[in-house]
């Protein structure tokens, strides 16, 4: 089981195993199951909770960021006009704002456009190509790459590590982050080159990676005297609750205290906290890591939307203007998290075959159905018309070794929408679990 301290399993069901399933007293009527399945059929619903996206109102708060510009001034602070060439690696004021986020000096930030999913690509395309940095075997001219995958994780990343054909090797992730004893061991193997993860919040368990966990990421030995620490930290912003929050260790500061400060590659972007396609994102690494780049693609881009990066930082020129735009998030967020933890519990709460997590922060919620049945849940709500995230999809491969796990994204549907969504996806647990037993 993924969750055991989050949501602690009831008397008597510890221990499940395989088609071994301990039911509430007042046992699945499959019958009555089946009948209300079919009337939500007939309604004929149209909803989408496939993807983690901010909904129309969080779209909103943004909206005056567009007119930050409405003065005509487009000179940034080192003079600049930001409507023509110049600076690829990005304004001074918004390497500086994301230099505050990642607890660097602003001169190890690399400033991008409105992807870090596209920065992750590139740095790993410049890992193949040229090597991860001066000295180093081109990755394409190895033998074999094997890159650590926290598992349940973002399907993008294994996405990415497909394209260029980079073997994955799953861990179980745990409340504290990645089984840290199979991460050292396989660190051992030289054939792997990385690890890949969102450690705050993470895609989709919604834990944050302790301060131990981060610590062994930076001291640990890796055969690979290349090896890099692709740290996506896309939810470093997003809490659902200002006065109880995650906290992140600082992972660039304990790789220092360990001299492993090359290792580590970290990013993060706005798309969720201005608009998604059209926010900023950066990198961040040592400046051995950030020459490096930056070399290569000075010639590759020429310079990123400058004219964003300054409308951007007119609108949010500090972190902590960022947190106080991010509480506005979390107004509109939160109660539609409150709203499935709550459905979750009033509809399922008496089984002890399921599990789901109550994350902090972050953008998903993520579901544990009994072994098996996860392809067909997923099955039946789209049948029914709600269309969730594909049941695999958070393993490489799109292969849950259990069938269990679901990722339920509740930010984008209006709450009505969400309502009926969950009563669908309620039905079908219920359905799938009755049926199987």
């Amino acid at each position: 089981m993924i969750y055991n301290s989050l949501r602690p399993p009831r008397k008597n069901c510890g221990g499940l195993i395989k088609g071994e399933y301990m039911m509430s007293e007042n046992a699945l009527n499959l019958n009555e199951i089946r009948k209300k399945y079919e009337e939500l059929k007939g309604l004929g619903l149209k909803l989408d909770m496939s993807r983690g996206k901010p909904d129309t109102a969080q779209l909103d708060l943004s909206i005056p960021m567009l007119h930050t510009l409405d003065d005509n001034n487009f000179i940034c602070e080192n003079g600049m006009d930001v409507r023509n060439y110049g600076e690829f690696k990005g304004i001074p004021e918004v390497r500086r704002l994301f230099a505050e986020i990642f607890g660097v000096p602003a001169e190890q930030v690399l400033a991008g456009g409105s992807s870090s999913i596209n920065m992750i690509s590139d740095a790993l395309k410049r890992c193949f190509i040229n090597g991860p940095m001066e000295g180093f075997t081109p990755w394409s001219k190895l033998e074999k790459i094997k890159f650590i995958c926290p598992v349940p994780g973002y399907d993008w990343h294994f996405h990415i590590c497909d394209t260029y054909g980079i073997e994955m090797l799953p861990v179980v992730t745990r409340e504290d982050g990645p089984d840290m004893d199979e991460v050292e061991r396989l660190a051992k193997d030289p054939d792997v080159r990385g690890m890949i993860c969102v450690p705050m919040y993470s895609n989709p368990t919604g834990f944050t990676y302790s301060d131990e966990t981060v610590e062994r990421l930076a001291a640990m030995e890796t055969a690979a005297p290349d090896f890099r620490l692709i740290w996506d930290n896309a939810y470093c912003m997003h809490h659902l609750y200002d006065g109880d929050r995650d906290e992140l260790a600082n992972i660039y500061e304990a790789c220092l205290r360990h001299g492993t400060e090359d290792r580590v590659l970290m990013f993060t972007s706005t798309s969720k906290i201005t608009f998604a396609g059209g926010g900023v994102c950066a990198m961040a690494a040592s400046p051995a890591n950030i020459a490096f780049a930056a070399d290569l693609i000075r010639y590759q881009l020429v310079c990123y939307d400058k004219v964003n990066q300054l409308r951007h930082t007119r609108f949010l020129p500090d972190k902590k203007a960022v947190e106080a735009h991010m509480r506005k998030h979390a107004e509109i967020v939160r109660p539609k998290f409150e709203l499935v933890l709550q459905t979750l519990e009033r509809e399922l709460g008496g089984l002890d075959i399921v599990r789901w997590g109550r994350p902090k922060g972050g953008y998903f919620i993520c579901f544990e159905a009994p072994e098996g049945c996860a392809k067909k849940i997923v099955r039946l709500c789209e049948e029914a018309g709600v269309k969730l995230t594909p049941a695999g999809a958070t393993y490489p491969h799109g292969l849950d070794p259990k069938d269990s796990i679901i990722r339920i994204a509740p930010t984008y549907p209006p709450t009505e929408e969400l309502r009926q969504a969950l009563e669908v996806f309620t039905t079908a647990v219920k359905l799938a679990a009755a049926e199987r037993v």
